[in-house]
């Protein structure tokens, strides 16, 4: 196994792993809380809210990705440029899909930690702190899998452009 190999092997199983387990933090968050004062029992949950339920479908597709392209990554030596084209495109496609799933979590999440006076949604960060500490975490695994995934385009088109012609 050649250097450039060796490296897009290791970035493909971290992108798996820090998809995977974001997807992992983020499908097992939930927390209730008793309000005293009204005695009453609430509870956050991650399918509560679109944005999270996207967060983990993302994190679940990006993963099983992951491990299907690093599968091929190590049982097919020799990749023909068609190949190699093919991954860098799927390999975009979840730059997009993590970018885009962590950007939504980090809206809602940034409303719960801040509330919206205009919209008169109160901030839920101070009741439910562990709940919006596991999103937080999510978020951030899932937008590192996005430098991940990114780094392997790079890695790919870079690697292509040395190929002779």
């Amino acid at each position: 196994m050649s250097g450039g190999v060796k490296l897009e092997v290791v970035l493909r199983v971290l992108g798996f792993v820090l998809s995977f387990v974001a997807a992992i933090v983020v499908g097992l968050d939930k927390q209730t809380k008793v309000i005293p004062a009204l005695d009453l029992v609430v509870s956050a949950k991650w399918h509560y809210l679109s944005a999270f339920v996207y967060l983990f479908a993302v994190d679940i597709i990006t993963s099983s990705y992951g491990l299907l392209s690093l599968l091929l990554t190590l049982t097919n030596k020799n990749q023909s440029n068609t190949s190699i084209l093919l991954l860098i495109v799927l390999d975009t496609v979840m730059v997009a899909l993590l970018s885009s799933g962590g950007g939504a979590a980090m809206a809602i999440g940034m409303i719960g930690y801040h509330g919206n006076s205009h919209v008169m949604w109160n901030k839920v960060c101070d009741i439910f702190g562990r709940f919006c500490k596991h999103v937080a975490v999510s978020t951030v695994l899932s937008l590192a899998g996005a430098v991940v995934f990114m780094s392997l385009v790079v890695l790919a088109v870079v690697d292509l452009q040395k190929r002779p012609k």
